[in-house]
């Protein structure tokens, strides 16, 4: 009996960045049938490539093995050596300027390594193509198909729900909490939820009135965000988990380009400030919009 293909994806980054990844591990994933398929990450972020049914299995990037790695002549972990030779090919999406994480692979005996440039050039083709750019060399050609496709699957109810979040990586793409809480009144009649972190957490934000789901699990909070019926929120990586979830969304983006770092979904709307600042959005630009995107849910 053949062996089952071992594909390794080794992937860092924020939530968005993550997220951005997954049609280029979807695209593993299908290319190469029947592989088992490992991601090594930030465990509570990669983990949302099995709860997609991307991955078999997830282990931490942050693991006191993993340093070694990095470093020009320190040895490395037996156990790691091995685990890392066993796959058939290892895809890395890690920043890699001095050569020295290839140097550990071909000190380790990987057979093979793709490596795929993590930075996303501001002004170009959208960043999950960028990201799958390195995939080519294996003649695997991200399609507009792996773009549009929802990673996890829908679970609506007879509620409808609207989810918010009022906050992103910076205040700058953020429209100020006080229009989302007036917003949130003219959904009176829905149920509305606020979705918070740490970084609202650190900036005092209160959500008074509403349900309020606060720094949950990218793996439980995906699965609640695929109840949802709509999405409200700004160019952050929680708005990239609701598109990634198939929920119709409202997307505020102020300084960044939508056409790079937008969700790529076809439910997703997208309201640019030209300006680039957010505060200057007009309330009532924002409601009739927000509106529209219930309306068709």
């Amino acid at each position: 009996m053949k062996p089952q293909p071992r594909v390794l994806v080794i992937r860092g980054g924020a939530i968005g960045d993550f997220i951005l990844t997954l049609p280029a591990i979807r695209l593993l994933r299908e290319t190469i049938a029947g592989c088992h398929l490992e991601v090594i990450g930030y465990p509570a972020i990669a983990e949302l490539a099995r709860t997609a049914g991307l991955a078999d299995s997830v282990r931490s990037l942050e693991h006191r093995t993993m340093a070694p790695l990095f470093a020009k002549t320190a040895p490395i972990d037996e156990a790691l050596a091995e685990h890392l030779r066993s796959f058939n090919l290892v895809v890395s999406f890690l920043y890699d300027p001095d050569g020295l994480f290839r140097a550990s692979m071909e000190r380790v005996g990987v057979k093979t390594l793709i490596e795929c440039s993590p930075r996303v050039q501001s002004e170009g083709e959208h960043a999950s193509k960028q990201l799958a750019k390195g995939l080519e060399k294996l003649a695997m050609f991200l399609e507009d198909d792996h773009l549009h496709r929802a990673h996890f699957e829908r679970r609506l109810d007879d509620k409808t729900r609207i989810a918010i979040h009022p906050g992103s990586g910076s205040e700058k793409k953020n429209w100020p909490l006080e229009h989302w809480l007036r917003l949130a009144d003219e959904f009176s009649d829905h149920e509305v939820i606020f979705i918070t972190g740490e970084a609202e957490e650190a900036r005092g934000v209160k959500i008074p009135q509403h349900t309020n789901w606060h720094s949950l699990p990218l793996s439980e909070l995906s699965a609640r965000l695929s109840t949802c019926t709509a999405f409200l929120g700004h160019d952050s990586g929680i708005s990239h988990l609701a598109a990634a979830c198939g929920v119709p969304s409202l997307l505020m983006f102020g300084p960044t380009d939508p056409a790079v770092w937008a969700p790529p979904q076809p439910w997703v709307q997208i309201l640019r400030e030209e300006s680039h600042d957010l505060s200057s959005l007009p309330f009532e630009r924002v409601k009739l919009a927000a509106a529209q995107v219930v309306s068709k849910s």
